[in-house]
């Protein structure tokens, strides 16, 4: 009897002894993880052996929370082997689940991190709308040896958790079974207790793990599985908040900071009704210009720069086409954690220049793009913007429909913009025309029909940059030059050599207005954003823009106090002329700072963040 008594205790036992196994194994394969994405991701990132050691360390938090939450399930089904005889394929249908599931956080955090530059999280499931679009930017190639190492992987996970098993739980229902329970019960506070971290008022987040100035580091550290579900709370409704301060103070400090009047404003043109061109430059930020020192990858830009408007100070709002596409048309802040443009009720009650310039000077509206103009919700905001005609990837040949991974290369669609402005020559439309463009070529995979430099980065903008070129010459020969302005900017930088947000090199942006309507060259050296082009467009054509109320005309005299503010996932960037500063809100300190000390900066974006998400809570 008492031999039987220990046995059924010994059963017990080995059930605990189960329940840690599996949970120091998940633990473990966390803590292999982040070595595995900080050695994919050292080509970008300086890091020593001491780092990885650190980074496994401060990151331990997480990998516990996130190991207990997946003890959840072996742990119910530990309590119900108490009562009942469970066979084994129970476990093991969770092993399956729980191995493809962490194989695929793993691989997928580690591969996007070299394209998003943040960790895994809800955002990535938005693309999946559009799977298409989103697998443009990498090769076949590429996107097959990924789910090859997710197999691979999913079954090393699978092994490790099923050897546990084998040797370690039986499964037969065990006669101590009241006492087992209990035990149970008395385990499930101390579970909920390393779930939350402990007992204090914060809970276990991703902001405790950051330790570092070195923002690699810190990312390293975040549990990607953590990171993936906590992220839905910010993704889970349609509005986002900040709220830094009192709104009366919010309202005081954005009203110094933003006079959305035109006064006494420089004349840069010789028409208030130019056929207008606005291009957004993929990805081309000032890395790749003589902003960066690399003239020699865009000489047709750097000879465009001194031959009309050049905005030598502006910076781009925000990190993604989607955002920059809002930012430049409706002079509208971006946020750090949502796109508007993906929020169609939202989005289609801002402001839009295409809108405007139909509504109060008769303006034809065009756009044009060679990709899928249904990714991220970009056909309703056009449309709903005021874009009469759309001209995308499904309106082209086959052909050329293949002509590169994203879509439709950027020498034809450049011909398509031209031939439309060109048909001005022939026509007796008193209209003036308005063309949106936005290019694609100079992205990954960087698919581009030259090879003039060996780094194919270098490369297709080199391309994009010829054939901006091309068109510029081929429009100047035109009747229609002599009363067109063409505008040009990025709608975004892009992190090559410059790796992170810690540098205002990544976000500096060439701003250029040529075309016969230019008056004269002109160098404008004002800081300003990208949201500032609509309020200065529509300032030099003398139309009101009291609605777009986050822009600015930087050629005013009320254009008073200059400065830029950036958004990134979970912070923001501010800068003036003499200061350069990057807050992070997970880890709820600065970054870098720049220059002069100026804390007045950071106020002044936190309150433009909680006035912006203000309005946009109220559309």
């Amino acid at each position: 009897m008492i031999c039987r008594a220990c046995k059924k205790f010994k059963e017990l036992k080995e059930r605990v002894i189960y329940l840690l196994k599996f949970y120091v194994a998940t633990v473990l394969l966390f803590v292999v993880a982040k070595g595995g994405f900080m050695l994919y991701n050292h080509g970008r990132h300086d890091f020593s052996f001491s780092d990885v050691i650190q980074v496994m360390g401060h990151g331990m938090s997480l990998d516990l929370s996130t190991s207990l939450y997946l003890l959840i399930i072996p742990f119910l089904l530990v309590i119900a082997s108490l009562w009942l005889h469970l066979p084994r394929w129970s476990f093991r249908c969770y092993y399956v689940i729980a191995a493809i599931l962490l194989s695929l956080a793993f691989v997928a955090d580690t591969s996007l991190y070299e394209f998003w530059q943040f960790k895994l999280d809800a955002s990535c499931l938005q693309y999946l709308e559009t799977p298409t679009e989103a697998m443009a930017s990498v090769s076949t190639g590429y996107i097959l040896l990924r789910l090859l190492c997710i197999l691979l992987i999913a079954a090393l996970i699978y092994w490790i958790y099923d050897q546990l098993t084998a040797k370690s739980q039986k499964l037969t229902a065990n006669s101590q079974k009241i006492i087992g329970t209990i035990i149970a019960l008395l385990m499930i506070p101390l579970m909920i207790i390393g779930i939350r971290g402990g007992l204090d008022e914060s809970t276990t987040n991703i902001g405790q793990v950051y330790y570092s100035q070195n923002q690699f580091l810190n990312h390293s550290a975040v549990n990607p599985v953590f990171s993936f579900f906590a992220s839905f709370e910010k993704t889970a409704s349609n509005n986002v908040t900040y709220h830094f301060m009192d709104d009366g103070a919010c309202e005081r400090i954005m009203h110094e900071l933003y006079n959305t009047q035109s006064i006494d404003s420089d004349t840069l043109l010789t028409t208030q009704t130019p056929h207008i061109i606005l291009i957004l430059l993929e990805s081309c930020g000032g890395e790749f210009t003589e902003i960066g020192g690399r003239a020699d990858i865009t000489p047709n830009l750097s000879r465009l720069a001194r031959e009309g408007i050049y905005f030598t100070n502006c910076y781009g709002n925000s990190w993604r086409t989607d955002r920059g596409t809002v930012c430049t048309w409706s002079g509208y802040p971006s946020f750090p954690t949502m796109s508007v443009m993906k929020i169609p009720s939202k989005s289609r009650s801002l402001p839009n220049i295409a809108r405007t310039l139909k509504e109060q000077r008769g303006y034809q509206t065009y756009y044009i793009y060679g990709g899928d103009i249904n990714f991220t919700n970009m056909r309703s905001y056009l449309v709903s913007g005021g874009f009469e005609t759309l001209k995308w990837k499904a309106d082209y040949t086959k052909e050329e429909q293949e002509s590169s991974k994203w879509g439709v290369r950027d020498d034809i669609t450049f011909d398509t913009v031209y031939d439309l402005i060109s048909q001005k020559e022939n026509t007796n439309s008193q209209k003036p025309l308005l063309i949106g463009y936005s290019t694609l070529s100079s992205h990954q995979p960087w698919d581009v029909p030259i090879h003039h430099f060996d780094d194919e980065v270098h490369n297709s903008f080199y391309y994009l940059d010829q054939c901006i070129g091309n068109f510029i010459e081929k429009l100047r020969k035109s009747a229609v030059w002599d009363n067109t302005l063409v505008i040009m900017l990025p709608d975004h930088g892009f992190p090559y050599q410059v790796k992170d947000e810690s540098d205002p090199l990544l976000n500096h942006i060439p701003m250029i207005w040529v075309g016969g309507a230019v008056k004269a060259p002109r160098r404008i050296e004002q800081v300003c954003n990208q949201t500032d082009l609509p309020a200065t467009l529509l300032g030099q054509l003398g139309i009101n823009h009291d609605d777009y109320t986050f822009s600015r005309d930087v050629l005013s005299k009320t254009y008073t106090q200059p400065f830029a503010i950036h958004t990134y996932d979970d912070g923001y960037t501010m800068m003036d002329s003499a200061t350069f500063v990057n807050y992070d809100f997970i880890g709820e300190r600065v970054v870098t700072e720049q220059g002069k000390k100026n804390p007045v900066l950071l106020q002044w974006g936190r309150a433009i963040l909680q006035a912006a998400s203000n309005d946009l809570n109220s559309r």
